[in-house]
C-alpha cells in the first residue's frame, strides 16, 4: 500500500511539474521551463512527452545565444534528449521528428564531417515521421530544407565530401519546392514555410516568386520561437535579389 501511494504521489508531482513547464513552454521561457521539466524527468526518465519538450527548450536556448560553441553544446544536449525519446517511442511521430529538428538546428554550426554524417539521420527521421503522420507540416518543411541544401552543393564540394566522408544524396530544388508547398497546404499559418520556399525560388533564379513568398512570410505575425530568426534570414535573402 505504501509503495502504491508513493507511486501515485510521484505521478501527481510529475503531472504538476509538467503542467507548470508547459506554461513556460507556451511563453518561450526555455530556462524557466527546464527548471521544472528536468526535475520531472528525474522522477520519470522514460516519459517521452517530457523528453521531447526538454529537447525543444535546449533548441530554444540555442537560438538565444550568439556563441557558435554554445549553440553546439546546447544542440548536443537537445539531441541527447531527442534521441532518447525517439528510441523509447518508435511509433510516436513527434518523438521521431525531434532528433531531425535538433540536427537541423545544429547543422549550420557543424564541421563538414558532422554535416555529412547528420544528413542521412535527418532524412531517416523525417521519413519515419511522415510514415507515422503524413500531415506533419514541420516534417515536410525539414524535408524541403534538406532537399534545398543538398540540391545546391557544388560538384567540387560533392567530390571533396565523397573523398573525405562518403557520398552525399543527389536531389533537386524542385523536390524542395514540392515539400514546402505540401507544408503550406497542411498549415498555411506558419510563416517559416513561406520564407523557406522563397529561399528555394531564390536559388532557382525565380526572383519574383522568391520575393512574393518571402514578403508573405515577413508580413505574418510571429507565433513560433524561431520566427524572428527566420524573418532575419528572409530579409537577408531579399537583399540578394536586388
Amino acid at each position: 500500500m505504501l509503495c502504491l501511494s508513493g507511486g501515485a504521489a510521484r505521478a501527481e508531482d510529475v503531472d504538476a511539474l509538467i503542467a507548470k513547464g508547459d506554461q513556460f513552454d507556451k511563453q518561450f521561457q526555455a530556462k524557466e521551463a527546464l527548471e521544472v521539466y528536468l526535475p520531472a524527468n528525474k522522477l520519470e526518465p522514460k516519459n517521452v512527452y517530457l523528453l521531447v519538450r526538454i529537447a525543444r527548450q535546449y533548441r530554444h536556448l540555442m537560438s538565444d545565444t550568439s556563441s557558435k560553441q554554445e549553440k553546439l553544446r546546447l544542440g548536443n544536449i537537445s539531441l541527447k534528449f531527442a534521441e532518447r525519446a525517439a528510441t523509447l517511442a518508435p511509433d510516436n511521430a513527434e518523438a521521431q521528428l525531434s532528433p531531425a529538428i535538433s540536427y537541423g538546428k545544429m547543422s549550420p554550426y557543424m564541421g563538414s564531417r558532422d554535416q555529412v554524417n547528420a544528413s542521412p539521420r535527418i532524412k531517416a527521421a523525417v521519413d519515419r515521421t511522415l510514415q507515422l503522420d503524413p500531415t506533419n507540416d514541420i516534417a515536410w518543411h525539414i524535408l524541403g530544407r534538406w532537399n534545398r541544401v543538398l540540391a545546391n552543393i557544388s560538384v567540387v564540394k560533392r567530390l571533396l565530401a565523397k573523398a573525405l566522408y562518403g557520398d552525399l544524396p543527389v536531389t533537386t530544388n524542385e523536390a524542395a519546392e514540392k515539400c514546402l508547398l505540401k507544408a503550406i497546404a497542411i498549415n498555411p499559418n506558419r510563416l517559416m514555410h513561406y520564407i523557406e520556399l522563397g529561399r528555394v525560388y531564390a536559388q532557382m533564379g525565380r526572383k519574383e516568386e522568391a520575393r512574393q513568398y518571402i514578403q508573405k512570410g515577413l508580413a505574418m505575425p510571429n507565433k513560433d520561437h524561431d520566427d524572428p530568426e527566420m524573418k532575419e534570414i528572409g530579409q537577408q535573402t531579399l537583399q540578394t535579389l536586388r
